[in-house]
């Protein structure tokens, strides 16, 4: 996605660390309050527990170990989203673990820009662009780049 892409999306946007990130809906499963978590020893950080979600063993992300965010508590508002997104040419059911999750709302093209070069917090190769909505940006992260690259 470039600032050039003119396509629009519906995009689920969620809080991660006091940021608001945007996720292409048609991705999205469905939004869990939170569930037991089964940590597995020796997995990444990023993705070092499992859930169950309707009987199917599912991991569990972290997307704010992979950003360079600080880990925080769940609280009240903590959800898990549970997406689908292609792996290595195979569907791929992860659940991602949200501050908040806000609501549906469409992002035009037009109003997507290139991630900068300089001045990000996080690492542009894992950014597909930055939306703005009203005074609000709006990150909209590479999910597959998130998990594929090191």
């Amino acid at each position: 996605m470039t600032a050039n892409d003119n396509r629009s999306f519906e995009a689920l946007t969620l809080g991660l660390g006091g940021e608001i990130f945007a996720i292409d809906a048609n991705a999205v499963h469905e939004i869990l309050d939170l569930v037991p978590q089964t940590e597995v020893p020796g997995a990444p950080a990023m993705v070092g527990h499992l859930i169950n979600v309707r009987g199917k063993v599912v991991p569990l992300a972290d997307l704010r170990i992979r950003f360079g965010m600080e880990r925080t508590p769940p609280t009240i508002d903590t959800r898990i989203v549970v997406v689908e997104i292609e792996l290595d040419g195979e569907p791929t059911v992860v659940g991602l673990l949200a501050d908040k999750v806000y609501e549906v709302t469409g992002i035009t093209g037009a109003s997507i820009e290139d991630t900068p070069d300089i001045g990000m917090r996080w690492n542009p190769d894992l950014i597909k662009g930055i939306g703005k909505r009203g005074t609000d940006f709006i990150v909209i992260p590479d999910i597959v780049r998130i998990f594929t690259t090191h």
